[in-house]
């Protein structure tokens, strides 16, 4: 079974969402989807500043195998974005929950995280993929 860490949180599409405190995230995607997708070899990540809305379109995932995209699990404003990705995309296969984390925002509705999947729910439903 992929790593599941129970302090996370988890969209159904395969995202995660730690809480950073003071209303910032930090979001990336999880361990089972960076194993289904394989090597990846580009990240393409939202703009800084802009705003993001709780299951939109927010990036594009390149993998050897196939391009995926990337949903912001969360709404609000992109506060950062994970620079080394660009010349380190491989990060996210060796680290999806460190060093390969994708973005960050500040949230604008909080609550938007009781919405989200514990990890006992999401390892169910990885299980049914």
């Amino acid at each position: 079974m992929s790593n599941i860490p129970s302090e996370l949180k988890y969209a159904a599409s395969h995202e995660w969402v730690r809480d950073e405190g003071e209303g910032v995230v930090s979001i990336g995607i999880s361990d089972h989807a960076q194993d289904l997708l394989g090597d990846v070899v580009f990240v393409e990540l939202p703009d800084l500043d802009a705003d993001v809305s709780a299951g939109d379109e927010a990036g594009v995932v390149e993998s050897v195998k196939a391009a995926s995209d990337l949903y912001a699990p969360v709404s609000g404003k992109v506060i950062a974005i994970n620079e080394e990705l660009e010349d380190a995309p491989e990060l996210v296969n060796s680290d999806p929950y460190g060093d390969g984390w994708f973005f960050k925002v500040k949230l604008s509705d909080p609550a938007e995280l009781e919405a989200l999947l514990d990890a006992d729910t999401y390892a169910s439903h990885c299980e049914e993929d």
